[in-house]
C-alpha cells in the first residue's frame, strides 16, 4: 500500500499528466485535489493524444477509479459537454464505477468567468497577471467568502436557485455598474445547470470516505495536482500565481485525508524551465537557445495555446519546491529537448544587490532584478528519445542528471525522453520501490 502525490516543481507544464498516466498503471485510485480547467494535462498513447483539464489523467487506464476532490473548482459545462462527452466518443467508459466527484467541490458559475475576463480587461497592460479567464479565481473568492455554490447544491433545485439569485444580485451590480456589461439571467443559468446536473449528480460522492476506505484496504492511491509550486497562492511568485495552493500539503485538504496518510511525494521537473503568461522568470532565455527549447519542446499551453517562455533549469526554484513539498524523488521530463545544446546550464544561486541567495525573493520586483549564477554541463548531440535502457544514455545525460541529484539532494526516479508512454525510464517506482523498471 502506498499513497503517492505527484506535484509540479516549477510554474506548471512540467509533464504531470504523462507521469500520472504512467504511474496510474500501478495505482488503484487516482485523485485530483485542486485547481480547475485552467490547467491542461496532455497524454499521448500510441497515435492518440488526450488533453484533460478536470478529470484525473488516470482515466485512460481501465479498471481504475478516478476521483475529483473537494479542492477542485468545476466548470460543469466543461466537465460534461467537454471532457465526459469527448472521452465517451473516443471509447473511454465514464460512469460512477470509473469517476466520482466530491459533493463538496465548488461550481464555477457563468458570472465567475465573465467577471474574470472583465476584471483582467480593465487592467492596464503592466498590471495584467495573465489569467486564463476560466473563472477559477472568482470561484475560489466566493468559496473563501462563503458564497460559493457546491456540487451538492444541485441536488436541491430550490436551494440552488435561492443561492443563485442571491449571488447574482451582487454580481450583476458589478457587471453593470462597474464594467458596463450586460447582466446575467438567473433563469437561464438555472436551466443550464439543472440539465448538466443530470450527468453530474449520479457521480457525486463522499471522496474523503472513499479514500479513507481505500487506505484501510491497502490500495495504492495516486494524488494529482495541477499547475506548479511557483504558482502556489502562498508560496509562489505572488501576485503572478494561481488561486489555490498547489503544494503537496493541499492533497490532504483537497481530498479529505490526514497528512500521515502520505507515503511519497514525486516532484515533476522539466529538464529546463518554462512559464506561461506574465510574471518573473529569472532564467528566461530570449535568444537562439530559448527559441530551440520553445520549438523543439513544442512549448504551447495545453489550455490556452499561448507560447511558453523558456529558460535554463532553475535550481533555486527546484530546491524551493523540494523544501515546500517534502519531495522524496524527482521525475525529469523532456530531457530529449536538450539534445543539440552545448553547454547546458543549471542555475545554482541568485545574486541580488551584491548578495547571493538560495531562495526566491518574496517581492516580484526584486525577482526581476536577480542575476543567475550557473553551473555548466557538457551537452550531447545524440537523439535520446528512443532509448529503452539507461545504460544506453550518453555519459553527458547521466552527468546532467547526477548534477541535478547532487544539487537538490533528491534522487531522480523517472526520466522522460518524449511525449509517449513508452518514452520513459523508471529507475525507482514510487509504489513498488523496485529498481530499474523499464516501461
Amino acid at each position: 500500500m502506498a499513497s503517492v502525490i505527484v506535484i509540479g516543481t516549477q510554474w506548471g507544464d512540467e509533464g504531470k499528466g504523462k507521469i500520472v498516466d504512467l504511474l496510474g498503471e500501478y495505482a488503484h485510485i487516482i485523485v485530483r485535489f485542486q485547481g480547475g480547467n485552467n490547467a491542461g494535462h496532455t497524454i499521448c498513447v500510441g497515435d492518440e493524444k488526450f488533453i484533460l483539464h478536470i478529470i484525473p489523467s488516470g482515466i485512460l487506464h481501465q479498471n481504475k477509479l478516478c476521483l475529483i476532490g473537494n479542492g477542485v473548482v468545476i466548470d460543469p459545462n466543461v466537465l460534461v459537454n467537454g471532457e465526459i462527452k469527448g472521452l465517451k466518443e473516443r471509447g473511454i467508459q465514464i460512469d460512477s464505477t470509473r469517476l466520482k466527484i466530491s459533493e463538496k467541490a465548488h461550481l464555477i458559475m457563468p458570472y465567475h468567468k465573465l467577471l474574470d475576463a472583465l476584471k483582467e480587461q480593465a487592467k492596464s497592460p503592466d498590471k495584467k497577471i495573465g489569467t486564463t479567464g476560466r473563472g477559477i479565481g472568482p470561484c475560489y473568492e466566493d468559496k473563501v467568502g462563503r458564497n460559493g455554490i457546491r456540487i451538492c447544491d444541485l441536488s436541491n433545485p430550490d436551494f440552488f436557485m435561492e443561492k443563485l439569485r442571491d449571488n447574482l444580485e451582487e454580481k450583476n451590480f458589478l457587471i453593470q455598474k462597474k464594467y458596463n456589461a450586460e447582466p446575467l439571467s438567473p433563469e437561464k443559468i438555472y436551466d443550464e445547470y439543472m440539465k448538466l446536473s443530470e450527468t453530474i449528480l449520479p457521480l457525486m460522492d463522499n471522496i474523503s470516505a472513499i479514500v479513507y476506505k481505500a487506505r484501510k484496504e491497502e490500495k495504492h492511491i495516486l494524488f494529482e495536482g495541477a499547475q506548479g509550486t511557483q504558482l502556489d497562492i502562498d508560496h509562489g511568485t505572488y501576485p503572478f500565481v494561481t488561486s489555490s495552493n498547489t503544494v503537496s500539503a493541499n492533497a490532504c485538504i483537497g481530498s479529505g485525508i490526514g497528512p500521515t496518510d502520505i507515503d511519497f511525494v514525486l516532484g515533476i521537473c522539466k529538464a529546463y524551465t518554462t512559464r506561461v503568461g506574465a510574471g518573473p522568470f529569472p532564467t528566461e532565455l530570449e535568444d537562439s537557445v530559448g527559441h530551440h527549447l520553445q520549438e523543439k519542446g513544442n512549448e504551447f499551453g495545453a489550455t490556452t495555446g499561448r507560447k511558453r517562455r523558456c529558460g535554463w533549469l532553475d535550481g533555486v526554484v527546484l530546491n524551493d519546491a523540494i523544501r515546500l513539498n517534502s519531495v522524496n524523488g524527482l521525475a525529469i521530463t523532456k530531457a530529449d529537448v536538450l539534445s543539440g545544446l552545448n553547454p547546458i546550464k543549471l542555475c545554482v544561486k541568485y545574486g541580488l544587490n551584491n548578495v547571493e541567495t538560495l531562495c526566491m525573493p518574496p517581492i516580484a520586483s526584486d525577482i526581476g532584478q536577480l542575476k543567475c549564477l550557473y553551473k555548466d554541463f557538457a551537452g550531447w548531440d545524440k537523439d535520446i528519445s528512443k532509448i529503452k535502457n539507461p545504460d544506453d544514455l550518453p555519459k553527458e545525460v547521466l552527468d546532467y542528471i547526477k548534477g541535478i541529484e547532487d544539487f537538490s539532494g533528491v534522487p531522480v526516479c523517472v526520466l522522460s525522453l518524449g511525449v509517449d508512454r513508452e518514452q520513459t525510464l523508471i529507475f525507482k517506482n514510487p509504489f513498488t520501490m523496485s529498481e530499474k523498471i523499464h516501461n
